[in-house]
């Protein structure tokens, strides 16, 4: 008798299984499913203050991102473009803590092909530079980066590029190509790292963002795609105030 229970206990379980994974199954044809924000994405910048930056800083970084992107009649500048808080999470979170980076001595001077070599972080950099080039500024004009004119500032910028205008204890030309490249990014990310706002730097360039696929345009060359560009939590777009 307890043979057969247990026999009877196995062969209903096994039913059991097999009629649970029947009804999960599916049966996919002509393309894969798809739903929005199945994956799992990164969560969007938190909106309210600078998290890295002082006031100070926050408006020369905005200052910087409107001089590197400046405005037009089609395409919002940096500032507006939200560059200099894309800049400012990432200085706040892992990028700027140097996290995953080898950070023992000794240090040296490397080649350019072998990026980053310097003890200091994004974070600390980020700091030191841009008090360096408010104290520049203000021996040279009595003002702060952010409080000069639209000349004054890209001659600033122009000197600094070209090794002219020295800042104290800071490598102006290093710092200001660093500073670059991450306003850039900064246009060009997806939204939901905070910059690129309203997705003005894809519209400016046509690209259709995190769409699920293209295979309809593979072979459709040199034409405009008519779609507006998607992120990765769809159409993100908001504003600091």
């Amino acid at each position: 008798m307890i043979n057969l229970r247990r026999r009877e206990f196995l062969a209903g379980t096994a039913v059991l299984l097999f009629t649970a994974a029947t009804v999960r199954a599916a049966t996919i044809t002509g393309r894969l499913p798809w739903a929005p924000n199945a994956g799992n994405p990164p969560p969007q910048v938190r909106l309210g203050p600078w998290e890295f930056f002082s006031g100070d800083e926050g408006r020369a970084m905005d200052a910087l991102a409107d001089c590197i992107i400046p405005p037009d009649a089609e395409t919002l500048g940096g500032k507006d473009a939200g560059c200099a808080v894309f800049v400012d999470r990432q200085l706040a979170g892992p990028y700027g803590q140097q996290e995953g980076l080898y950070l023992r001595p000794p240090f040296q001077a490397g080649a350019k092909n072998q990026g980053h070599q310097s003890e200091k972080g994004p974070a600390q950099s980020y700091r030191e530079g841009l008090a360096a080039l408010d104290r520049a500024c203000r021996e040279r004009y009595g003002k702060s980066f952010a409080e000069l004119s639209g000349e004054d500032k890209i001659a600033v910028l122009t000197a600094l590029e070209k090794g002219n205008l020295k800042l104290e204890g800071v490598d102006g030309a290093s710092f200001f190509a660093q500073v670059v490249k991450d306003v850039q990014m900064g246009l060009f990310a997806d939204p939901i790292y905070g910059g690129n706002r309203d997705m003005s730097g894809w519209k400016m360039i046509g690209y259709p963002g995190a769409r699920y696929n293209y295979l309809d345009w593979v072979n459709r060359h040199n034409e405009r795609f008519p779609l507006p560009p998607v992120g990765m939590t769809g159409n993100a777009q908001w504003s600091r105030s």
